[in-house]
């Protein structure tokens, strides 16, 4: 597996090694020790999600609050989408910005963003079927969303016939506007936390 760190700190990119035959193909997705090398602490798995989305669905830009926020490992299992990572974390030296990275079922591709980072995909694909090992379960009043289509975060989108999205994003605040009631977690309670997750080890 080749790990490649993003532009955004505490975010990655891990690509497997296929090993092809008559048969079909094997591969590795998952590495819990490879990542524990890479971030410098086990991923403590709570809970495993599924989505199934047609070709121009959007969803995100999602996040949760730190602590203990909510840290992701996704992956396309078939089917593509754009994956977009943001920096929501105040005072991060790259707050605002975003990354993105193709997961589809050719590459295989998988993502890591730690609990602070926001999370969004746009499918280019009809069925993209993604999946999300996650490190806390869900809980509705500590989940919350930045509009997508904020023009001060830029996501550069591809090219669809149409974009699908639910009111629950659209009607979320833009970055400015959560930045300034307090909703967004600090670049500060974030590092703080993850050197926590250092010392369980």
């Amino acid at each position: 597996m080749q790990i490649r760190e993003l532009s955004i700190p505490h975010a990655f990119e891990m690509t497997p090694r296929q090993h092809t035959d008559d048969r079909g193909l094997f591969l590795e997705w998952y590495r819990f020790d490879r990542l524990q090398e890479t971030i410098g602490h086990p991923l403590e798995l709570r809970q495993a999600n599924l989505s199934v989305s047609r070709r121009g669905v959007f969803r995100g830009i999602h996040f949760a609050s730190v602590p203990r926020g909510q840290a992701k490992y996704v992956t396309a299992v078939h089917g593509s989408v754009l994956d977009f990572i943001v920096d929501l974390r105040v005072g991060s030296p790259t707050f605002g910005r975003w990354e993105s990275v193709v997961l589809d079922d050719v590459d295989r591709r998988s993502v890591y963003l730690a609990e602070g980072l926001g999370h969004a995909f746009v499918s280019l694909s009809d069925d993209a079927v993604v999946t999300y090992l996650v490190s806390d379960t869900f809980n509705p009043e500590r989940e919350h969303g930045i509009d997508p289509l904020d023009p001060e975060i830029g996501l550069e989108l591809p090219d669809l016939p149409e974009l699908v999205l639910s009111p629950k994003d659209t009607d979320a605040p833009g970055l400015l506007a959560a930045t300034q009631s307090g909703l967004l977690p600090t670049w500060e309670e974030c590092l703080s936390y993850y050197r926590t997750l250092d010392g369980a080890i």
